[in-house]
C-alpha cells in the first residue's frame, strides 16, 4: 500500500456520508430488514444461499443487546416466510457477552429455540482474542443444548488446533476463517503464508473431527488447497461450502458454484454500516483511491 492509500486511511472518517455510503453500497444490503431480505432473494435466484448479518457489536447496556436478539428472531422468521436457505450469524457482544456472559448465554438460547423450529441453524461468530474464551465457552453451554447452533474458528491465532480438538463432540459446524483482527505476535501469526498455512491445518483437524465447514476466504489459491483437502480425504460435498462476502470478489464465487461447490453469500445490513465499510475499503486500496477521488471532486 503506498503513501497516498496510507493518507486516505487516515482520512477515511472524514469521508462525507453521501460518499461513504455510495461507495459502501457493494458491501452492505442497505440500512432495513427488507432491503436485506430483498438482495438475499435477488442472490438466491442466481443459485446463492445466503447469511444474514445485522451490524453491530460491544452494545452498551442489557436493552440494546435484547433489542438485537429481536431484531435477529425478526430476521429469521421473515427468511422462513421467504423460504429462503439462510441462516442467521451473530456477533457475541452484539448479544451483550461483555456485559454479562449469562445475558449472552440468555439471548442465543432463546433465538435458537426461535430458529429450530424454522429449520434454521444459528452460528455464534468469533471477534478479537480478548472474547476468545468467552466466546468458546458460550459455545460449548450452547451445544449441550441445541445441535443447530455453529461457531467461528480464525486461523490466524496460534491456539486455534487446540481449540479444534476442544470443541464439543456432535454434529460441529464450523465457519473457518483467516482472521480480519489484527492480534499481538505473541498470539498470532502474522505472515501472510503462515496464515494461509495454519488455514489448511485447521481445516484437516475439523474434516477430522467431522465437522462440516464453512471455507471462508477469498483466497482463490488457498480455497482451491482446501477442496483438494477435501477431495484428497474423501470428504462429501455436503460437508462444506464456500462462504463469502457480498460485493467481494464476485467472479470467485461464479467459479466455484459453476464447479458445483456451495456458496454461500455473507448479508449485512443495518444503520451501523460505516465502520464495516471502512474494515472493507482499508482492505482494498482500489477502491480507497476511488475514495480519495470522490472525495477531492466533492462539490464540484
Amino acid at each position: 500500500m503506498g503513501i497516498l492509500d496510507r493518507l486516505v486511511l487516515g482520512c477515511l472518517p472524514l469521508v462525507p456520508r453521501p460518499i461513504m455510503r455510495r461507495l459502501s453500497a457493494p458491501y452492505i444490503a442497505g440500512e432495513t430488514l427488507e432491503e436485506a431480505l430483498a438482495r438475499l432473494e435477488a442472490l438466491a435466484s442466481e443459485g446463492y444461499a445466503g447469511i444474514l448479518d445485522i451490524l453491530g457489536e460491544d452494545v452498551g447496556d442489557e436493552r440494546a443487546a435484547r433489542a438485537a436478539a429481536a431484531a435477529y428472531a425478526t430476521g429469521a422468521t421473515r427468511i422462513a416466510e421467504l423460504g429462503l436457505d439462510c441462516y442467521v450469524s451473530i456477533k457475541p457482544t452484539h448479544l451483550g457477552l461483555r456485559l454479562s456472559p449469562e445475558l449472552a448465554f440468555e439471548l442465543y438460547d432463546g433465538l435458537l429455540d426461535h430458529v429450530g423450529p424454522l429449520g434454521q441453524t444459528l452460528r455464534v461468530e468469533m471477534e478479537d482474542h480478548t472474547t476468545t474464551d468467552a466466546t468458546l465457552a458460550l459455545f460449548a453451554r450452547l451445544s449441550e443444548r441445541h445441535e443447530h447452533v455453529g461457531i467461528v474458528l480464525q486461523s490466524r491465532l496460534f491456539r486455534t488446533l487446540e481449540d479444534i480438538e476442544a470443541l464439543p463432540d456432535g454434529n460441529l459446524d464450523v465457519r473457518l476463517v483467516k482472521g480480519i483482527y489484527l492480534e499481538p505476535e505473541r498470539i498470532a501469526h502474522t505472515g501472510k503464508q503462515e496464515i494461509r498455512d495454519a488455514f489448511v491445518d485447521c481445516a484437516r483437524h475439523l474434516f477430522a473431527r467431522g465437522a462440516r465447514i464453512g471455507i471462508a476466504s477469498h483466497d482463490e489459491s488457498l480455497a482451491a488447497r482446501v477442496l483438494r483437502l477435501a477431495a484428497d480425504s474423501g470428504v462429501a460435498h455436503e460437508r462444506y461450502e464456500l462462504e463469502v462476502l457480498l460485493g467481494v470478489q464476485r467472479r470467485l464465487w461464479e467459479h466455484w458454484k459453476a464447479a458445483g461447490h456451495k456458496v454461500r453469500v455473507y448479508v449485512p445490513y443495518g444503520p451501523e454500516w460505516r465502520s464495516y465499510s471502512q474494515r472493507r475499503l482499508r482492505k482494498n486500496p482500489e477502491i480507497l483511491r476511488h475514495v480519495m477521488r470522490s472525495t477531492l471532486s466533492f462539490g464540484k
